[in-house]
């Protein structure tokens, strides 16, 4: 391989998804643009880091880990997050959401202020609305008790999310309605923490942003990378780190985060897929509790 970089994920702009490289690379995702990439023959897959830090040993990792880490970076990432419940000095407001992948699929989260709606571009929420806004342990204790009283999980699976992307509800209306109705019942319940300010329901539909209007059905997703192998296709949509590809005849979903720690270049060729496809998994699409 000529030439090859590597890639350190998926990342949500202001002009859409870029796939960024290491050294300062970015790809721009445009819909309808051809992905074509190849990993090293004879490559192995290394760990990534954690909090901007090359890995001192250079661990291999496996091929099918969508963290790309190795034990100990990832050990230390996840010290250094928010969602480890590690941190309570955050001085910074934060909002508290509720974010809709699908038909009874509906979480509650918090996410910095500053960070706008990125994290919920991240996640590949269709939609979403703001619940509240406050500091970081008054934001924690509401998201703990929205989960308990609403019933709502406070993560939901990539496999269950891009399992029913193509055959969401067309109207963005339909696709409000469970985040209107689960918001009405949240502001209405007792005991938020007086830090904290209620914010009313302007649900944000992200369908047009991912290209989901129309998406076919996906033959399956990709497992892992593997050396020696590739993808080529056409984007038809993209949302959260995953990538829908029309490549060789079908359609087939891509977790951009398998792609960190390999030694990727540009394929020549024919549209088609070489890496390892597992059939999308079945989801009812119904969320116990939410009515």
């Amino acid at each position: 391989m000529a030439q090859a970089w590597k890639c350190s994920g998926l990342w949500w702009s202001a002009g859409g998804p870029v796939l960024a490289w290491d050294g300062g690379h970015r790809s721009a995702l445009a819909r309808g643009k051809r992905v074509a990439f190849a990993v090293a023959d004879g490559g192995v897959r290394t760990c990534v880091g954690a909090r901007g830090h090359a890995c001192p040993v250079r661990a291999v990792v496996p091929g099918r880990s969508t963290g790309g880490r190795c034990e100990e970076c990832a050990r230390l990432d996840r010290a250094h997050s928010v969602a480890a419940d590690t941190i309570a000095d955050d001085p910074r407001p934060y909002h508290v959401y509720l974010a809709w992948f699908g038909p009874g699929m509906v979480k509650v989260g918090i996410t910095a202020e500053e960070r706008g709606s990125a994290r919920l571009l991240e996640q590949g929420a269709v939609c979403f609305s703001w619940l509240g806004l406050g500091p970081l342990m008054a934001a924690r204790r509401t998201e703990e008790l929205l989960r308990a009283a609403l019933r709502v999980p406070d993560r939901i699976p990539y496999a269950e999310k891009r399992a029913v992307r193509s055959r969401l509800p067309e109207s963005a209306a339909e696709r409000a309605a469970e985040v209107e109705a689960l918001h009405a019942r949240a502001v209405a319940l007792a005991r938020w923490p007086e830090s904290l300010t209620r914010t009313p329901c302007e649900v944000v539909d992200h369908a047009g942003v991912f290209g989901l209007a129309g998406l076919p059905g996906a033959a399956g997703e990709v497992t892992e990378l593997v050396a020696g192998g590739g993808m080529s296709g056409e984007l038809l949509a993209a949302a959260g780190p995953d990538l829908h590809l029309a490549a060789g005849g079908r359609v087939v979903v891509l977790d951009t985060r398998l792609m960190t720690g390999w030694e990727i270049g540009p394929a020549v060729g024919e549209d088609g897929c070489t890496l390892p496809v597992r059939g999308l998994r079945e989801v009812a699409g119904v969320q116990d509790g939410l009515f």
